[in-house]
């Protein structure tokens, strides 16, 4: 046999398969649109199955980011270490001193993202309608909204422009911003402070509130505008420094940055270095690892439960359909393609079932009622995962084949005799 005559006798056996294939899935088309009623209610329930499986997929992902986020507000982004100083004996320390070390030892580890923090242990005498009040504050550098995901109801966090204005910028508490009568931002208001801190602050930024419990009067301000108005940090006041470094390197980065910024302190002076983030937690991943196994399983069950009807439907089905069976073998129709066709007819019912099934769980999982109430105010929405998609649809596929294999292999069965007797 020349190399051509080999070429055609394999494109005609490429082709002829092609046919085959088209065909089956044409026949197995046809039928489900002769039964179409018939194949919708055995269906309806693989295509709520699959969109459950894929739901649960996808709000999974979601879930998982809102956690990581509220997380991040809290203990920083993965990976956050935190720096505190202290002395043995009690003594306070000399925050001055310490700056300088960290300086120092910053330039020879280049972090991009650096914070002082003072939290809640300051309190502030601001101006206020009913006179001057004390207020909770936080001092903090421009970093801190970056390394903890800090959103705001209205307006901006601080640049490191603004230490250089006139009036320092503030941002403060939603309770408090309610109570000065809720300017807009774009008209530039201010709140005037007392005592030390005399002077007028530009409010630049809103914070939301926690839960409609929260009433907490509270300002944000530079630490840099903090330490121009009090000259120094008052040394019975703890300054913790927050590094947002790679999660790769936190490990390795922790103790050696501890020992670095000790060795530059008088003596007695003690440096702890040590993760806040959830990436520290190894239950972190696990706990949504669980929730999706279980969730999946309920779904499975669901899954294989509209199998079995589809099988005991098809069984039925298939009663009805010997005749017809009869006559196409009578013509000539093999028991592969019997096979192949009747078993098609299952796949393809339940892989448009499992279409139908992902579009809508898509549909609810991006659905305003839930974006809106479940995972309002997130940042970085992950997209809809691909995986979750492909599971769905391959799950409905599987269901489908093992759905329509015991009809298939009866279908198998049938003589061209039997044509004449039903």
């Amino acid at each position: 046999m020349s190399h051509n005559d080999h070429r055609l006798e394999v494109e005609s056996t490429w082709s002829r398969f092609a046919a085959g294939l088209v065909g089956t899935f044409g026949e197995a088309w046809g039928e489900l649109r002769t039964h179409k009623l018939r194949v919708i209610l055995s269906l309806i329930g693989i295509a709520v199955a699959v969109a459950a499986l894929t739901a649960v997929v996808g709000l999974g992902e979601l879930q998982k980011q809102a956690t990581l986020e509220n997380s991040e507000r809290w203990g920083g982004r993965i990976a956050t270490l935190r720096i505190d100083t202290f002395t043995e004996d009690g003594t306070p320390v000399d925050w001055g001193a310490a700056d300088e070390r960290f300086a120092a030892v910053n330039e020879r580890y280049g972090f991009t993202h650096t914070t002082r923090l003072i939290d809640g242990q300051v309190q502030v005498p601001v101006q206020l309608p009913e006179g001057v009040t004390m207020v909770a504050s936080q001092q903090i550098d421009p970093a801190y909204p970056i390394i903890h995901r800090a959103k705001l109801q209205e307006g901006r966090w601080f640049t490191a422009r603004d230490a250089e204005l006139l009036a320092p910028p503030v941002v403060v508490s939603a309770p408090m911003w309610e109570r000065l009568g809720s300017p807009p931002l774009s008209s530039h208001p201010t709140l005037t402070m007392t005592d030390a801190y005399a002077g007028t602050y530009q409010i630049i930024g809103v914070l939301p509130k926690a839960g409609e419990w929260d009433q907490e009067l509270r300002v944000s301000m530079l630490f840099d505008s903090y330490i121009q108005r009090v000259g120094a940090v008052p040394k019975e006041v703890p300054v913790v420094r927050e590094v947002w470094v790679s999660g790769k390197k936190a490990s390795e980065i922790g103790p050696v940055l501890a020992m670095d910024l000790r060795a530059g302190l008088p003596t007695g002076v003690k440096v702890s270095v040590s993760r806040t983030d959830s990436g520290a937690s190894p239950d972190f991943e696990q706990s949504f690892m669980m929730m999706q196994i279980i969730t999946s399983a309920i779904s499975s069950i669901v899954l294989l439960l509209g199998g079995l009807s589809l099988v005991n439907i098809q069984l039925v089905a298939m009663r009805q359909r010997i005749r017809e069976i009869g006559v196409r073998r009578s013509f000539g129709a093999s028991s592969g393609r019997i096979f192949a066709s009747v078993m098609m007819e299952s796949v393809v019912a339940t892989a448009v079932a499992g279409v139908l099934g992902i579009i809508l769980a898509v549909a609810v999982v991006r659905s305003p009622l839930i974006m809106n109430n479940l995972f309002y105010g997130m940042q970085d929405v992950p997209p809809f995962p691909i995986l979750a998609a492909l599971i769905g649809l391959a799950a409905a596929v599987l269901t489908g084949a093992l759905a329509g294999l015991v009809p298939a292999i009866v279908a198998t069965k049938v003589r061209v005799i039997d044509a004449i007797r039903y």
